[in-house]
C-alpha cells in the first residue's frame, strides 16, 4: 500500500514538470496559427467587417464570397496556380533526386576533396541566394530564360540543394555499411544500391521535401524579377496585383492567400508522420 502511494505521489512532480513544457508548446502553436486563422476567417467576410471586427469569425450578416469571386473574375488565378504547381513539383523532384545522389556520394564514398565539397555545400545554407540576384538575372538573360518557368525551376533547385545534401548526408551515414557491401557482393550496381538506400531514409526525404517546398511555393522575389509576365506569374505574384499604392482590395488579397495555403496544408497532412519522424531522428543526430 505504501509503495502504491509513494508511486502515485512521485508521479505528480513529473507531471507538473511536463505541464510547463506543454503550456509553452500550446502557446507557441496558438501564436503560430493565429495569423493563418485570421487570414482564413477574414477571407469569408465583407470589406466592412474586415476593418470593423477583424478578430471575429464570419457571421450570416458578415459572410461574403466577394473576395473569391474577384480573384477568379479579375485574374487568371487558375493559371497562376498551375504555374506555381509546376515550378514547385519540378523543383522538388530535381532537388530530391540530385540532392540524394550527391548526399550518397559524399556519405558512401571516400575520395580526395570530399570534405571540401561538403563544406562548400554547407556554405550554400549560410549564404542567401538572393545576394546573387543581379548575377542570376544576367545569366538568365544570356540564356534567354527570362519570363519562363525554367528560370525559376533552376534557381529554386540551386537554392534547395545545399540543405538537402546536408540533411540526407547525415542520415545516409547511419545506413549500415554491411548492407551496401552485401549488395555489392551480390552483384548489385551502384545505382541499384542507391535505390535500396533511399527508402531507408524516407523520413529525412519527407522532411526535406516539406522544408524545400514551402519557400519555393511562397517565394515572391524571384518570380517578380525573373518571370513577371502574365503567362508565367505564380500565385504569390498574382496576389500582389490586388495591393495598390492608394487602394487595396483586401477581400481579394486574403482570398488569394487562403487559396495559396491549400497545397501546403495538404502536403503537411500527407507527410506529417514522416515529417515528425524525420525531425525527431534529426534532433538525435
Amino acid at each position: 500500500m505504501s509503495k502504491t502511494t509513494s508511486t502515485r505521489s512521485g508521479s505528480a512532480p513529473g507531471w507538473l514538470r511536463n505541464l510547463g513544457a506543454y503550456v509553452i508548446l500550446i502557446a507557441y502553436t496558438l501564436l503560430a496559427l493565429f495569423p493563418v486563422i485570421l487570414v482564413i476567417m477574414n477571407s469569408f467576410k465583407s470589406r466592412r467587417a474586415i476593418f470593423t471586427s477583424p478578430l471575429a469569425p464570419p457571421t450570416p450578416e458578415t459572410f461574403s464570397l466577394v473576395g473569391y469571386a474577384t480573384v477568379f473574375a479579375r485574374t487568371n488565378f487558375g493559371w497562376y496556380f498551375v504555374n506555381s504547381l509546376i515550378v514547385t513539383l519540378v523543383s522538388m523532384v530535381l532537388i530530391l533526386f540530385l540532392g540524394a545522389m550527391a548526399a550518397w556520394a559524399l556519405s558512401g564514398y571516400n575520395f580526395r576533396g570530399s570534405t571540401i565539397v561538403g563544406l562548400y555545400m554547407a556554405l550554400g545554407i549560410m549564404i542567401p541566394i538572393r545576394l546573387g540576384t543581379v548575377s542570376i538575372l544576367k545569366v538568365m538573360v544570356a540564356l534567354g530564360l527570362v519570363n519562363t518557368l525554367w528560370s525559376l525551376i533552376l534557381v529554386y533547385t540551386a537554392m534547395g540543394l545545399p540543405l538537402t545534401v546536408f540533411v540526407l548526408q547525415q542520415f545516409m551515414r547511419q545506413v549500415p555499411r554491411e548492407l551496401t557491401d552485401a549488395a555489392r557482393i551480390d552483384g548489385a550496381s551502384e545505382y541499384r544500391i542507391f535505390g535500396l538506400v533511399v527508402p531507408l531514409v524516407r523520413p529525412a526525404v519527407a522532411t526535406v521535401a516539406v522544408f524545400t517546398m514551402i519557400p519555393v511555393w511562397n517565394d515572391l522575389w524571384f518570380p517578380l524579377i525573373l518571370a513577371p509576365g502574365e503567362s508565367t506569374k505564380t500565385v504569390t505574384l498574382g496576389a500582389q496585383q490586388f495591393l495598390g499604392q492608394f487602394v487595396s482590395d483586401w477581400n481579394a488579397v486574403l482570398s488569394a492567400l487562403t487559396l495559396a495555403m491549400v497545397p501546403i496544408l495538404i502536403l503537411y497532412i500527407l507527410f506529417s508522420r514522416q515529417l515528425i519522424r524525420g525531425l525527431t531522428a534529426g534532433a538525435i543526430k
